[in-house]
């Protein structure tokens, strides 16, 4: 590959990274609950998933290449057949609008909880920001992706670096844990489908946008191994300070706090950005759904689907998360598998 597909390999790469990387994934309560719960296990766990988060990644964007999709729903009907694939499109609409209601209301409460700012204020000056950048469309997500990574990893070498100097750090190799083998077996598989399966809506579009093939394969190489890098210095990390480390509420926010207090700004600071992140990918993906289907200007769609987030994060974090995820989980679990006995041409 010449240095201009490089460049573009490394974009796929920070995109990939960038969504899957959520506000979930940068608190540390998802490595948490998916890995270091598991002890030792947990290590192996996330091994697999980067080697799945790689496969996978790559053949969903090659796959949306081949078929020429246009949003989700075409990679859907590929895979579920005309019928079902639009169902579960209309569903994963659903889901999708939650899931960016539920950063809104993050967003908010970065604002109110962390920077002593009205949750309101936080909610409306997110949805305004949002709204102007994605009149950039792609471009957008591109080039925030291309600043929060790059300091998302700076931040995890940080506390990499610190937990070395820790009595504990090689707990991640030795600790044990309780939970069945089956839980164990089953955690990357569920995790990998998961945050996958929502990040399909800017995946499909980055991979039908894709001119070469070899940028997809090294986007996804690059953009897999840099998800599996922070998933285990995550871990890493939590694990030296198991079991304290789960009364936090934002776990990686008490080792940043134990570090000092401008570690720890810059951290609140980087939550909000990944939060961001993941509401612009959400939000593109859901406009052109429904630009697909009612054939509606990108930016009056982008408008509408601000303005019913605002109105469901009034609903709460908490309550719109512990409903939607679980059953979105049991979803996820079938796309999974459809896309990896799928065959590319």
């Amino acid at each position: 590959m010449n240095r201009q597909d490089w460049i573009k390999s490394l974009q796929i790469a920070a995109i990939y990274m960038g969504t899957i990387v959520g506000a979930g994934f940068a608190t540390g309560q998802e490595i948490l609950q998916f890995f270091t719960k598991y002890g030792q296990w947990g290590t192996i766990a996330i091994i697999a998933s980067t080697f799945l988060f790689i496969w996978l990644g790559n053949k969903v964007m090659l796959l949306a290449q081949q078929i020429k999709a246009k949003s989700y729903e075409d990679l859907n009907i590929a895979l579920f057949g005309q019928r079902f694939g639009s169902w579960i499109s209309i569903f994963m609409l659903v889901v999708l609008l939650g899931v960016s209601a539920v950063m809104l209301a993050g967003a908010g409460t970065v604002f109110y909880e962390n920077w002593d700012l009205p949750y309101q204020l936080g909610l409306i000056s997110t949805c305004i920001v949002c709204f102007f950048l994605l009149r950039k469309g792609l471009t957008a997500i591109i080039a925030v992706n291309s600043i929060v990574v790059p300091i998302m990893l700076i931040f995890t070498f940080i506390i990499f670096f610190d937990t070395l100097e820790t009595p504990y750090t090689s707990n991640f190799l030795r600790a044990h844990t309780d939970f069945p083998l089956w839980t164990i077996v089953s955690t990357p598989f569920l995790y990998t489908a998961f945050n996958l399966s929502l990040a399909q809506a800017v995946l499909v579009p980055i991979g039908a946008q894709t001119s070469k093939p070899s940028i997809i394969k090294w986007g996804s190489i690059i953009g897999g191994i840099g998800i599996g890098f922070m998933l285990m210095v995550g871990h890493i990390a939590l694990s030296a300070h198991m079991p304290g480390i789960t009364q936090f509420a934002i776990p990686m926010g008490g080792i940043a706090r134990s570090l000092s207090q401008v570690v720890y700004v810059i951290y609140i600071c980087i939550i909000f950005a990944e939060v961001f992140t993941t509401l612009l990918a959400d939000v593109y993906g859901l406009a052109l759904q429904i630009h697909e289907r009612s054939k509606l200007s990108i930016n009056l769609i982008v408008m509408f689907v601000l303005i019913l987030c605002y109105l469901l994060s009034q609903i709460g974090f908490g309550v719109l998360l512990s409903t939607l995820y679980p059953l979105f989980g049991f979803i996820s679990l079938g796309w999974f598998l459809l896309i990896a006995i799928k065959k590319l041409s």
